[in-house]
């Protein structure tokens, strides 16, 4: 069976994606059902974490969104039937690539797919939309009158994170990086209601002129903004940057601009914060949570609320509130060059692959 897969180098900076064909997997059991995939689409992989869990393999399995139809379903199978339309996450240890024509999956993994929802809406969302719900309801409380800052809120999880906190009635300020992205943003709508523009303020970061703190004081009238969500920061001055940070907003930039009780929900996985860091969170009885979509998957403890998120997020999506933000469907022989464009981060909008 026909996939794609990341072949890794001793320094896991290397990688290489190559389409192999794997053996058959068994006829399902227990609570597994069996899946033609329809669409796949593709997310960076996280090589570090997946060598701290000693999940590493000489061929790692890419492509865990997707979306299909349930052909076969095991004997303790509760929640699907056969010609189900179904869409998921694969679990990190998952062997099978995303990319397979069908795919063995525990039924845990998967939610039912709205009719009026295609294929590739549903696999390009569930990843986004999940990390979307974590920052704005697990790690933090948006509601209506909280301010809330998404950071590069043009790219597919900024523009999910900005849908699900305007339905959530927060004011919305967001920084970008080019006149194309600040026009995207300006341009946002509501499917439904008033059809004003989705974002409060856009920033625009590569403006020399524009300073992010003094941005979001004056728009909050001095007070601060209640929800930071970053897409990444820089730890260091710009010199000690690498390239790719360069664009990030620093991390006291952050600091300085967070409300009293203030959220900073980040991703930056090695953040660092030095004494008067501490201090300046301290006085403001701010807090900093990081965003890892994948401790869902790592422990089952709240399975339940994990299956919860996902079926909202279909349901989001089947009544207009998110628009993912996505390419054409490539085929399958594009797989391997555009998963190379996403694991260097050189891709605008979320890619998906159509069987």
């Amino acid at each position: 069976m026909r996939g794609l897969y990341c072949q890794l180098a001793e320094s896991n900076e290397d990688i290489k994606f190559v389409l192999q064909d794997k053996e058959s997997f068994p006829s399902v059991y227990d609570h597994y059902v069996k899946i033609q995939v329809r669409v796949c689409a593709f997310s960076p992989v996280n090589t570090k974490l997946l060598t701290e869990l000693k999940l590493q393999k000489d061929f790692l399995p890419i492509g865990r969104e997707v979306a299909g139809v349930v052909i076969e379903v095991g004997p303790k199978v509760s929640f699907f039937k056969p010609n189900d339309e179904v869409v998921g996450i694969l679990p990190m240890d998952c062997t099978e690539s995303g990319l397979s024509n069908t795919l063995l999956i525990h039924e845990h993994s998967l939610v039912t797919k709205p009719e009026n929802v295609s294929w590739a809406d549903a696999a390009g969302t569930i990843r986004d939309g999940l990390r979307a719900y974590m920052a704005l309801h697990t790690h933090s409380s948006v509601s209506a009158g909280t301010t809330v800052l998404v950071m590069d809120g043009a790219n597919p999880f900024g523009t999910i994170v900005i849908q699900l906190a305007h339905y959530r009635g927060a004011k919305i300020i967001s920084t970008v990086h080019n006149n194309e992205d600040k026009k995207y943003l300006e341009e946002l709508r509501p499917t439904v209601g008033i059809r004003q523009s989705l974002v409060a303020r856009v920033i625009n970061v590569s403006d020399s002129k524009v300073d992010l703190v003094d941005s979001s004081m004056e728009e909050t009238g001095g007070l601060g903004v209640s929800i930071v969500v970053d897409c990444g920061v820089q730890l260091y001055s710009k010199d000690d940057e690498s390239a790719v940070k360069r664009h990030l907003p620093h991390k006291h930039d952050i600091l300085s601009l967070l409300a009293v009780a203030g959220r900073w929900v980040t991703t930056e996985e090695n953040l660092q914060l030095d004494p008067p860091d501490s201090r300046l969170l301290f006085c403001k009885g701010a807090s900093i949570s990081f965003l890892n979509e994948e401790v869902w998957q790592l422990s089952n403890m709240q399975q339940g609320k994990y299956l919860h998120i996902l079926k909202d997020v279909m349901e989001k999506l089947s009544i207009g509130t998110f628009r993912p933000q996505l390419d054409e469907p490539i085929p399958i022989y594009e797989a391997t060059v555009a998963m190379e464009m996403v694991q260097k981060n050189q891709v605008r909008k979320k890619q998906v692959v159509r069987l």
